[in-house]
């Protein structure tokens, strides 16, 4: 599945719209065989790309959640110290290093996310969610393993990969990625769908969203955007006011202008941004949305 249009069919088909660009980003990725770093703001679908390519290829989806602090055990392997423990007591009096053996093997091997997908039969998708929250000394150790595919565990030996796994990383641009990360990496940057292809996506994820609704949604979210907020929504937002509005019998915006204003609470993540989109702001959005 390498052809670029073949690809955002099936994406579609999953749920995911993609636009010419990004399926393009992802026919490199799987011919190249390359990780591909997703950057945009947040709620833009960088995480949702990496969930309907798992759909696509009916393979496993394994998700490494960075965060600050995060370091090689959570993400590579542990060992599970209480069944060691456990272990030595029941074997107390045996030989030291056949005990040693023992509880340094596979058994009592907790694998993490990153040595998870490299130990599959089947490729999986490797999520590497937010990188850019990690730290740079975990973002150096990723390097290494994003390079070789390989593992060192020092009890077991060196662990190369079954497979190699499908790699999508995501970053909001908290903070800025090395060079040598990027390098290693296909580049595509997300940004906010346009009306026609949001319309798309609430159709494609709301059941009951027709055209004529779902047009006028993404119009109506699209104005929205366009105001000064604190936190400008999201593609998971405007789902979610979507499914509100649907679910609340709504078929014209037009129509319904009070439960349209009231229901903004669904794209409004903030008291700032509740307090600025009044009555007045909502009713001339409200106005330009055809």
């Amino acid at each position: 599945m390498r052809d670029r249009k073949e690809i955002a069919e099936r994406l579609a088909a999953s749920g995911y719209i993609a636009d010419a660009e990004l399926a393009t980003a992802i026919s490199l990725m799987l011919m190249l065989k390359r990780p591909l770093l997703l950057e945009g703001e947040a709620g833009v679908g960088k995480t949702e790309v990496a969930k309907a390519l798992a759909s696509v290829h009916t393979t496993e989806l394994i998700r490494l959640q960075c965060y600050e602090g995060l370091d090689q055990s959570a993400a590579l392997y542990e060992w599970n110290y209480q069944r060691q423990l456990l272990s030595i007591q029941a074997h107390r009096g045996d030989n030291p290093d056949a005990v040693e053996d023992q509880i340094f093997s596979e058994k009592y091997l907790l694998e993490r996310p990153l040595l998870a997908a490299i130990r599959r039969d089947k490729p999986p998708v490797l999520l590497i969610d937010e990188i850019d929250r990690a730290d740079d000394e975990f973002e150096a150790f990723l390097l290494e393993l994003l390079s070789d595919f390989q593992v060192s565990i020092p009890e077991l030996g060196t662990i190369k990969a079954t497979t190699i796994p499908h790699v999508v990383l995501t970053s909001n641009g908290t903070r800025e990625l090395s060079d040598a990360l990027r390098r290693r990496c296909l580049y595509h940057y997300v940004d906010y769908p346009d009306v026609d292809r949001e319309a798309r996506i609430i159709m494609a994820r709301i059941e009951g969203a027709g055209a004529s609704l779902a047009l006028q949604i993404a119009r109506m979210v699209e104005g929205v955007r366009k105001e000064e907020l604190r936190k400008v929504p999201g593609v998971a937002e405007t789902l979610d006011w979507a499914a509100a509005l649907v679910g609340l019998d709504v078929r014209d915006l037009h129509e319904a202008p009070e439960t349209v204003h009231e229901t903004l609470m669904c794209l409004l993540k903030t008291q700032e941004d509740t307090s600025r989109m009044t009555r007045e702001v909502t009713g001339r959005l409200l106005g330009r949305v055809a």
